[in-house]
């Protein structure tokens, strides 16, 4: 269990404040302000849910995906962008490591800059994931 939640500082309520990050015991949380009651959510609901969005997206995609990301290493090579593809197809391990180690503090921040939110209402369940590069306005400036 990580120390800390892995979305620190991208989780939102529904009135836009950013979810401060507790610790209940060991477990981490997201605390939500309910009207002056402060909601403690527990971070692996909210982290998992937003993981297993990723993984949707994925699906289906490997091939592709490893075959991108075995470009970008400059290895275009059939056995790496087999190990890529592999890795991809057990993203689900990829993920349990993920919640063991977290996201490095300046990636986080990164996502944020770049406008990664996740909003919650205040059960903790995932409203929407707001990505960077898949914009939901209408086109305009």
């Amino acid at each position: 269990m990580p120390r800390q939640p892995l979305f620190s500082g991208l989780v939102i309520d529904e009135s836009g404040s950013i979810a401060e990050s507790a610790l209940v015991g060991d477990e981490p949380c997201y605390v939500v302000d309910d009207a002056g009651f402060r909601r403690h959510i527990p971070s692996e609901q909210v982290d998992r849910a937003v993981l297993a969005q990723f993984a949707d997206l994925m699906k289906g995609s490997e091939d592709f995906i490893s075959e991108q990301a075995a470009k970008m290493l400059g290895q275009e090579d059939v056995f790496t962008k087999a190990a890529i593809e592999q890795q991809l197809k057990n993203i689900d391990k990829q993920f349990d490591q993920l919640m063991q180690t977290g996201i490095p503090e300046d990636m986080r921040a990164y996502l944020g800059m770049m406008g990664f939110k996740i909003i919650i209402n205040m059960h903790g369940e995932v409203l929407r994931v707001e990505q960077p590069g898949t914009a939901n306005d209408e086109g305009g400036e």
